[in-house]
């Protein structure tokens, strides 16, 4: 990596030592024909790591989420999602483009989950004039909402909720294992009450392509012929299969060490008072930040003077930052972060 301490998000990670010698050293093969052992092993590893039957690699987290929700709809039905979640709002609208699946969109509670109430009211009556509610879709950990976690009740809620009422359910679990570690729980809870579950690994867990799709066995059949369509069949990629491996591997656990140093920093930044933190901030490796009311610079100019120190941030809003804590991000860089900031604000 560069000498710059990029805090803009976690997928600016780079593969670890380990992984790029599992890169070198993988056995590949076609993955079109299902012959690639690096594959096979990752999706197999990844469905047991989720509790699910099967898995699908893919080559980005967009793409797993719409694989999932074009395996899940029919054209003219309708998913109900947040309206800050990232498959509405960074997707391209890619579900209404390419499958012509509508979307209801409720507002999140603060914590990210969505009220059942909330749900029931957006479930479409059997009429003509409307289209047919298939699928509720969850964000975990929810990225706009602060890198806030659900719970394993609140899932198991939404998943029996749903199933009665004859919906199927996904989680878009793009920093999954963060919200599994964060609250000392097995991954498993956060995603056996649901129907299928994408998560990433080239955030958080340092590999540097792709996330996985899981499922049923009938699931991922349906899920792979939709891969295909989008033109994510590919070929010898066991070579990023083995980084994945790694990171499912070695990588989840010490995801505690990000949260840990985000409360750090969180606690540095606290103490200027032209900062204001969200309340709660942060829940696992994200931290978002406001300027104070008397701070005349905005937030595009403040990244701009910590871009000039070495010090990269997001930009979320005229006055708003989100800082994003990961693998290449030590003590050290924790503490110069907060003392640049004190720098720039003076």
């Amino acid at each position: 990596m560069n000498n710059d301490i990029d805090l803009r998000s976690d997928t600016v990670t780079l593969p670890t030592p380990a992984m790029r010698e599992a890169m070198a050293k993988a056995p590949l093969g076609d993955d079109v024909y299902g012959e690639d052992p690096s594959i096979n092993a990752l999706e197999e590893l990844a469905a047991k790591k989720v509790g699910k039957q099967a898995g699908l690699f893919v080559p980005s987290g967009t793409m797993g989420n719409l694989v999932a929700m074009l395996s899940h709809c029919q054209r003219g039905d309708e998913i109900i999602l947040g309206k800050r979640a990232h498959t509405f709002l960074y997707e391209g609208g890619g579900i209404s483009t390419l499958g012509s699946v509508h979307s209801a969109q409720v507002w999140e509670q603060p914590d990210g989950s969505l009220a059942l109430d909330d749900i029931q009211a957006a479930i479409r009556p059997d009429d003509v004039h409307a289209p047919r509610t298939r699928l509720v879709a969850l964000e975990n950990t929810h990225n706009r909402c602060g890198g806030t976690f659900q719970t394993p009740a609140y899932v198991a809620s939404v998943g029996e909720f749903a199933h009665a009422r004859g919906l199927k359910v996904h989680i878009d679990g793009a920093r999954i294992f963060n919200a599994a570690v964060a609250q000392g729980v097995d991954v498993k809870e956060l995603t056996g009450p649901v129907d299928s579950v994408t998560f990433c690994l080239s955030k958080g867990l340092c590999a540097p392509v792709g996330s996985v799709l899981c499922g049923s066995r009938e699931f991922i059949a349906e899920a792979r012929r939709w891969r295909k369509h989008l033109g994510g069949g590919m070929r010898q990629a066991g070579v990023l299969a083995a980084a994945g491996i790694v990171a499912l591997n070695e990588m989840v656990e010490r995801l505690a060490e990000d949260h840990a140093r985000a409360r750090r920093l969180a606690g540095a930044l606290a103490i200027h008072p032209q900062l204001v933190l969200d309340p709660g901030s942060p829940a696992t490796n994200m931290l978002f930040i406001n300027l104070a009311e008397d701070v005349k610079m905005d937030a595009a100019q403040v990244a701009e003077k910590l871009s000039a120190r070495g010090v990269l941030v997001g930009v979320t809003g005229k006055r708003r930052f989100r800082l994003v804590l990961h693998y290449w991000i030590s003590d050290a860089d924790v503490e110069k972060t907060a003392a640049v900031f004190g720098e720039v604000l003076a």
